[in-house]
């Protein structure tokens, strides 16, 4: 059983990333119903004080550099799925919890024209975001919905590669998630996570703490419950790729890699 309501987790969730979204410049951005965003730091860090930007460069490396500011200062992973997942040219990539849009852009370049990359999010601000972004970079064979990812609004058996970055912790069914996750795979289809995981008990007044939910650190899982519920929709081959150390005690981040089967 949840230890906190699902709505309250999520409503945490779309205001932080929401304020993120308009710190990295969608004030910038025409907004749903035409409405604009506006009052956000112009060089927005992560909380352990390290500028987004450093904190892109530091995970992707020189090859994310040249994307726009509006892209790098909304990063808010734990690892390059990107590198992880190796999408192929021409296929098509799904991104849950796509944020500003790094690993969207970065799909996009690796299957090149004749593939697609669909960034899923619930938060409209980087949904706006996003979209902006994808304009400036002239990124063609992208698009970014807005959607939760327990009902991804992505068809059946359409993706090569579902690919997401420190996102699922936040969902408070992480089970329905990867199920989705299975649905939209093709067979042979691949999964490659980066995520915050648990190393030791969290007290229960942390646990129902909607604010640490939606900084990654209330909501996720121990290792062992993590790859259950990867198993447990369905997935198979699932490997732990790498683990690493957190600043904050109690946490990792981790990277696995699964499939769905032939």
């Amino acid at each position: 059983m949840n230890e906190i309501d699902d709505t309250t987790v999520k409503t945490a969730v779309r205001r932080r990333y929401g304020e993120l979204a308009l710190a990295a410049g969608a004030e910038t951005l025409p907004m749903a119903g035409d409405e604009r965003a506006c009052c956000g730091p112009k060089s927005p860090v992560t909380s352990s004080g390290v500028p987004r930007r450093e904190h892109a460069r530091q995970l992707y490396g020189e090859s994310a550099m040249d994307l726009p500011d509006t892209v790098l200062n909304a990063v808010a992973g734990c690892g390059n799925t990107i590198e992880l997942g190796q999408p192929r040219p021409g296929e098509v990539v799904v991104d849950l919890g796509s944020g500003g849009g790094i690993d969207v852009f970065l799909a996009g370049r690796a299957v090149g024209p004749e593939g697609r990359v669909i960034g899923i999010d619930m938060t409209p601000e980087m949904i706006a975001l996003a979209r902006g972004n994808a304009r400036q970079v002239d990124a063609g064979n992208v698009e970014f919905r807005l959607g939760e990812l327990e009902h991804l609004p992505v068809g059946d058996s359409s993706a090569d590669l579902v690919v997401s970055n420190c996102v699922i912790n936040l969902a408070p069914d992480k089970g329905v998630v990867f199920r989705e996750a299975y649905r939209v795979l093709r067979p042979s289809g691949r999964l490659a996570v980066s995520d915050i995981i648990l190393t030791g008990e969290l007290p229960e007044a942390e646990r129902r703490n909607a604010e640490l939910w939606a900084g990654c650190v209330a909501g996720a899982l121990p290792e062992l419950g993590y790859l259950e519920a990867i198993r447990q929709a369905g997935f198979v081959a699932v490997d732990v790729a790498a683990r690493a150390p957190s600043a904050r005690p109690g946490v990792a981040s981790i990277k696995v890699r699964a499939a769905k089967p032939a």
